[in-house]
């Protein structure tokens, strides 16, 4: 920010109500038009400012069409201000009338918003007194611009808002709705839309928006945009938008990224790297973000630097770990090899493997971004609360943000998954520097209860199955939309067999590399697999079969727990045992029988 705007960004945040919305420098709508500052208010509605640090002096001459000021290199021409601030509008307001939600449908103003808008000038050096003195009233008129006289610290608050509505010509209709004001953030900054469709609002093509918008939060997105240099580390519940806000920052940083000096996406589970590299790549950004799941990453450097590459075994992936460890410890393996390094569910990665991430970010940016959730730590070996962020050279303190809001899952999921890890997710504080355990709170979106079906054995869940999902996609489901997650590869197995008997497409995910996201088949995989993705339907086969004897009890929740709350819509449950689960979902939700 310049100075006077960064005076104006204070103001108005002094000055404002809370129920006001400001953004700073923005790209807006599908042009990327970047005014200065937008604001919005459910009541006033939309206004967009320009701001100018002139001086007096610096205007030498002033028109309704062009200025003549003192540039760095002598006078030079520039657009009137005014006339920038409505070109901003006007594109603005474009793309919003694009929106039938959003504009009126009878009377006199058929098919202009539903909501007042304007546009004004801040010039943050030039008082009123000067402004009119100097005749620019007969450039711009009076009333839609701000001196620098009536924006200082003590102007009075309802002062220095009827300043801004005295921009608007005249009281125009209509108040926001909290849905209009997500579709208003929907269409003018795409970059808070979950599950976004980039060709929207291409020139020349009809606009066709969605009924149904997800956008991020307020909170998520002031997060987002606000992030900056140095560490940061996000404790957020499944579903809270964590990897949403990730690819986020993986798309700002990239503008400053190079293919020498990428940035570098990490994360433990394969499926979700593949995942996470086709968001990447359908934006164009695969040469300057790199991701990347952590062994397969570990495996990379060995190769590139003539390290040794461990035989195959089971100790062949510590092993791996092992010798990049020691690889940039003897400076055979370089560190700060990346402009920025974002980890993605830390949560399964052990301290030892966060201290070498750690190295690997430039130190000229030192950014590293490392989201966390404890609830969703799967893996035994890796789960450990007995170590601080400062331990493995991650600067937290200060630098750590909690999100506790649940939007992936419908009430009813959500309350489906406590039913068995209500015991993993009381709340507990550790500081900055430690890890909390989070309990997630539901943002209140409703949808149907999950279907929990009793069956004879686990063909006969496989066939269930099978069936469920056929009738889903004739009510419209996608194969592509559709998940079964399984505890065990013999459940698997079952499952496929079953969708072949029916010549259901389908993709079963085994190992690494045999699961690609865009596939229009219903995917199966493990439980251990589905972590860190989302399906608007999951069906969980073989559940009344958990825990096994032995098995540890707490460690069987966490997988369910994680498989469950995998649904953005709808969730099948299939029960043909005994066990510890089934007894615990039949006492919570009526089950319906085969």
């Amino acid at each position: 920010m310049t100075t006077g705007e960064r005076r104006l960004a204070e103001r108005l945040e002094q000055k404002l109500d809370d129920d006001y919305l400001a953004w700073y420098d923005v790209p807006v709508g599908p042009r990327q038009a970047h005014p200065d500052f937008v604001i919005l208010h459910p009541r006033r509605g939309l206004l967009i400012l320009e701001v100018k640090d002139w001086r007096l002096d610096t205007i030498r001459q002033a028109s309704r069409q062009t200025w003549e000021i003192l540039g760095h290199s002598g006078p030079k021409n520039v657009i009137n201000p005014i006339e920038q601030a409505r070109h901003y509008t006007h594109q603005v307001v474009d793309a919003l009338a694009r929106d039938r939600q959003l504009v009126l449908q009878e009377g006199s103003h058929k098919g202009g918003l539903s909501f007042p808008w304007s546009y004004g000038v801040v010039f943050t050096h030039i008082t009123r007194r000067q402004f009119e003195g100097a005749g620019l009233s007969q450039a711009i008129e009076p009333h839609r611009v701000i001196c620098a006289d009536e924006m200082t610290e003590g102007v009075d608050a309802e002062a220095f808002q009827s300043r801004l509505w005295d921009m608007f010509p005249l009281l125009m209709r209509g108040v926001l709705s909290l849905p209009q004001i997500d579709r208003v953030r929907w269409i003018l900054f795409p970059e808070v839309r979950v599950n976004a469709q980039p060709a929207l609002f291409d020139d020349g093509a009809e606009a066709v928006v969605p009924d149904l918008l997800r956008v991020m939060d307020l909170q998520q997105e002031q997060l987002a945009r606000s992030l900056g240099d140095g560490h940061r580390v996000i404790h957020g519940v499944a579903g809270s938008g964590k990897t949403m806000i990730l690819s986020y920052r993986a798309e700002q940083l990239a503008k400053a990224a190079t293919a020498q000096k990428p940035v570098l996406v990490l994360c433990f589970n394969e499926p979700l790297a593949v995942k996470l590299a086709a968001v990447m790549g359908a934006k164009g950004l695969g040469d300057r973000v790199v991701v990347r799941n952590f062994h397969k990453w570990c495996r990379q450097q060995l190769v590139a630097y003539g390290q040794p590459i461990p035989v195959q075994g089971r100790a062949m992936f510590d092993e791996m770990v092992d010798n990049v460890i020691r690889g940039v410890d003897r400076r055979q393996i370089p560190s700060g090899q990346y402009m920025a390094v974002l980890v993605d569910e830390g949560h399964d990665f052990r301290p030892e493997w966060l201290k070498l991430v750690s190295q690997m970010v430039d130190p000229s940016t030192n950014s590293l971004l490392l989201l966390y959730d404890d609830a969703q730590s799967i893996y035994e070996r890796q789960r450990t609360r007995q170590f601080s962020f400062k331990s493995v050279g991650i600067q937290a303190q200060g630098r750590t943000t909690v999100l506790k809001i649940n939007y992936r899952n419908t009430r009813q999921v959500l309350q489906t998954a406590n039913m068995i890890a209500a015991d993993l997710l009381k709340p507990e504080d550790s500081g900055d520097d430690g890890i909390p355990m989070l309990q997630p709170i539901s943002c209140g979106r409703e949808g149907h209860a999950p279907l929990i079906v009793t069956l004879p054995g686990l063909r006969d869940e496989a066939n269930k199955l099978a069936e469920l999902l056929a009738a889903a996609h004739e009510q419209g489901t996608s194969w592509g939309d559709m998940a079964i997650i399984c505890r065990r590869y013999a459940v698997m197995e079952e499952c496929a067999a079953a969708l072949g008997r029916r010549r259901l497409p389908h993709q079963m995910r085994k190992g690494s590399g045999r699961w690609d996201p865009s596939a229009d088949g219903i995917s199966i995989m493990t439980m251990h697999a589905s972590k860190g993705l989302e399906f608007p339907l999951v069906a969980l086969p073989g559940v009344g079969q958990m825990p096994e004897p032995g098995e540890s009890e707490a460690d069987e929740a966490r997988l369910f727990y994680v498989a469950a709350t995998r649904s953005t819509r709808s969730l099948i449950i299939t029960l043909s045992g005994q066990g510890a689960f089934a007894a615990r979902l039949a006492g919570g939700v009526a089950l319906a029988s085969a």
